[in-house]
């Protein structure tokens, strides 16, 4: 299982996955541009001493990512979306792609991956999207669960 984070611009949200992604043996793929330097102080902190267990590979843009990325099924993530994340039936490779925590994935990911666009829905109607860190660890214990990993 793998996660993605496309453009991320808080610290905390991407140190936060990676805590998620060294507990759930989960690989985790930043792609550029990043709001922030890998070796901001809120990044580090937020992972904790769990970055050397989290297999993290960085990729400047989207065009890089797709070119060296692992193999496995695109499947993406947005308040834009319309099919609820439990509709997907998750494999072992599965890739699961979350944009920024401000602009959400760009919008030629989003048409690009519109066949496998998904959301997490939500009942309150004054947010507008959940936390990005939050997001992925729904949507990545819901994989587990189905894979009994759980």
């Amino acid at each position: 299982m793998h996660i993605v984070f496309v453009e991320p611009e808080i610290p905390p949200n991407t140190g936060t996955t990676a805590r998620l992604c060294a507990a759930t043996n989960t690989s985790f793929h930043l792609v550029g541009p990043l709001g922030f330097s890998l070796e901001d102080r809120y990044l580090k902190r937020a992972g904790l001493d769990y970055w050397p267990y989290v297999d993290v590979r960085y990729y400047p843009y989207w065009e890089d990512f797709l070119a060296r990325r692992p193999p496995g099924r695109l499947l993406a993530f947005s308040a834009k979306a319309m099919r609820p994340y439990t509709q997907v039936h998750y494999v072992d490779d599965d890739l699961l792609i979350f944009g920024s925590e401000t602009r959400g994935l760009p919008d030629h990911i989003r048409t690009a991956l519109a066949d496998s666009l998904y959301t997490i829905p939500m009942q309150g109607t004054h947010v507008r999207s959940l936390n990005l860190a939050n997001a992925a660890a729904i949507v990545l214990y819901e994989a587990l669960r189905q894979l009994g990993r759980a």
